[in-house]
Formats: C-alpha cells, structure tokens, sequence
C-alpha cells in the first residue's frame, strides 16, 4: 500500500482526531474497492466508539453484555454494507460470504438469478446449489456450464424432492427445445421452410421420413432418462412436453428403444400410456393398459396402477387394487389402502380397513373423521 496514506492516516489522527482518522481509512477502501478493509474499519470504528479493544480479540458473546448488541447491530450493517458493494461488482462469491454470516441469503439469491456466465460460475454453481441460496438457477448454470449428461447425473442423485422437482423440469424443457430446433432445421432443409410450431407433436406427425435411416434428433440415453422418471411431473406443461417425447422415442429405430424396468418394460410405448392417461387424453385405454400389467402379474404394475388411479382422483378402483394386489400397504410411489380412503373420504370403509389390519390408530382417526 501507498506509504503515502500511512502519512497521511497519522497526520490525519494527530489534527483531526480518530473520526477524521477513520473517515480516510473508509473513504480510501471504498476508492480502491477493498471492500474488505471496508468492513473491518466499519467494526474497529464501532469498536473504538464502544470503548473496546480496537484489534478484535474476541467473539460478540466474549464482549461486556452491555456492548453486545450494539456491536451485533453495527457488524450486520457493516457485512451488508459490504456485501452489496461486492454484488455490484458482479462479486457473487466474495458478497456471500458476508451474506451468509449474517443469515440474509435474499440479495445473493437475486444476484444469482441475473447471472448468466462468466468468471467465478463454477463458485457461483457451488453456491446456489450445494449451498442451497437458489438450487434452481443453479441447476440451470449447471447445465449451461457441464452439459446435459452431468445435469442428468446430478438429477437423478438429488435427494430433496421439491428441487429435484425443479431439476427435472429444467431438463424436459432444455431437451424439449432440443429436439424442437433439431427438428425444425432437418425439415427445412427437406421441405424448403421450417415450420411456423416448435411443438414436436406436430412437427413429426405425417412426417415418417424423419426417422428413416435410423435417423434420431438428441442424444438417445438421455431421452430415455427424462422419459424413465417422467412419472414423477406434477404439473401438466411438464407431462405433456415428456409425453411428446415419449411419442417421438416411439417412432424411433427399435435399436434405440433401451429396455424399461417393468411395468414400463418397453420404455417409451408405456410411459407414452401412463401421462397419455395422467392427462385426461385416453385415460380408460392407460387404464386398461396398466389393469393387463397387473393381471398378468408384472411386477410393480399394481403399485403404478393404484398411484395413476389416485392421481385422477377415482380413489374407489385405486383403493381396490391396492387391497387385491398389495394388501392395502403403501407401494412405490403410491398411497396406501388406508390413505386412499382418506383422500376418498370414505371413513367407514377407512374403520373396516384399519380393523382388519389391526391398526387402532387408522381406526381411531376413521371414528374422528368420520
């Protein structure tokens, strides 16, 4: 540093006094955007004002209780401070460490929101999702930064329900508009136009000869992993993406159609059936389709039959297969007996149910309820 403005500070202090003094200690910081100097001279001048010692030597719990809450109050003023000047400077990850002690992640959150790339998005990334500040941007920067592969890996890991939610969504719409642009350049460059819609339902109906030659329009593996978990959409936008692309994985070459793990052994026909039927598009053919699975005593079939029957809201059949073919426990993925006659509001067949199953709690509840 300048030996200029050590002179100057104890030139300062000697006719101004220790706020004139602390007054060019600030405004020199800001100047030169130390903003880290900023803010230990925010708390040695709180410090000073305080009585206290100036060279921190102790935590705000060691200091006289008195001066506590005082010295709490300037450190939150002084890291936001700071923390602001560093997000102004597009500083995500030097701003976070100041927003973080003082438990407002709200700015960084933002901050993260208007970021598209540049220096530091591995940190940023690091950030926004294993820090959880913003888990959704996050995922989004990165699959901008590492690809879909990794995107799909880190997905498919994720543990927290809601966020994973938000990751898959992220990725049926990115691929989506994948294979909408792949698609709309190829019959361009046939056709002599691209089509006005980027909706793939359209652009591959009566168009057979986009799959001749075993042609295929994104990466094969990571279509079949978007469509294996496409069970899991709630909201309808995202189901109805990954229904159109379960219906293109139909019109591929069979040498791209992976094996399903039953009930969905042919991956994309099945799945194609179960969101067709989610969706209110042929409900009683997905129906049907999944009640022959669980005649036929595939595996896992009763469990995806009782969990789609739920979500359409016909809880009677739901809470029929579950007592046939799963004993009214709870499935994978899917609602137990006794559950069902919850959401069905059914509470004496809830009380017969929880009779039979032993269960006085469940009875109980079905007498409250009921």
């Amino acid at each position: 540093m300048n030996e200029h403005l050590f002179e100057l500070l104890e030139r300062t202090l000697r006719t101004g006094g220790p706020g004139a003094a602390f007054d060019v200690l600030i405004r020199e910081a800001l100047e030169q955007k130390n903003y880290s100097l900023l803010f230990e001279a925010r708390l040695m001048q709180k410090r000073h004002a305080l009585g206290l010692s100036l060279i921190q030597t102790a935590t705000i719990s060691d200091l006289p209780a008195e001066h506590q809450a005082a010295y709490e109050a300037s450190m939150v003023e002084a890291a936001r401070e700071t923390g602001n000047l560093f997000l102004a400077d597009g500083q995500i990850a030097r701003a976070w460490q100041y927003f973080r002690a003082i438990g407002d992640p709200a700015p960084v959150t933002a901050a993260i929101e208007n970021f598209q790339s540049g220096e530091g998005i591995e940190r940023v990334i690091e950030i926004a999702l294993h820090e959880g500040v913003n888990p959704r941007k996050g995922f989004e920067l990165l699959l901008k930064q590492r690809g879909t592969c990794q995107a799909i890996d880190f997905a498919m890991q994720y543990m927290d329900r809601e966020n994973r939610a938000a990751f898959l969504q992220v990725l049926v719409r990115s691929m989506y508009q994948e294979l909408a642009a792949h698609l709309k350049e190829t019959i361009a460059g046939v056709e002599g136009q691209a089509p006005q819609s980027s909706d793939v339902a359209e652009l591959i109906a009566g168009r057979d000869w986009l799959f001749d030659g075993g042609h295929y329009y994104v990466e094969n593996s990571h279509l079949a992993s978007i469509v294996q978990v496409s069970p899991e959409f709630e909201d309808r936008e995202t189901q109805r993406l990954a229904l159109h692309m379960a219906d293109y994985g139909r019109r591929l070459a069979p040498m791209f159609h992976f094996p399903g793990n039953p009930p969905f052994e042919d991956l994309y026909l099945d799945h194609a059936q179960y969101l067709r039927a989610l969706l209110g598009e042929e409900a009683e053919a997905g129906i049907a389709h999944f009640r022959k699975k669980v005649t036929a005593s595939v595996r896992g079939a009763a469990d995806v039959l009782v969990g789609l029957l739920s979500r359409l809201g016909r809880y009677g059949e739901a809470i029929q297969i579950s007592v046939e073919h799963l004993r009214g426990a709870a499935g994978n993925g899917c609602p137990s007996a006794i559950q069902l006659c919850q959401m069905a509001g059914d509470y004496k067949q809830l009380r017969h149910l929880a009779r039979e199953q032993g269960d006085l709690l469940a009875f109980t509840a079905g007498i409250l309820a009921g």
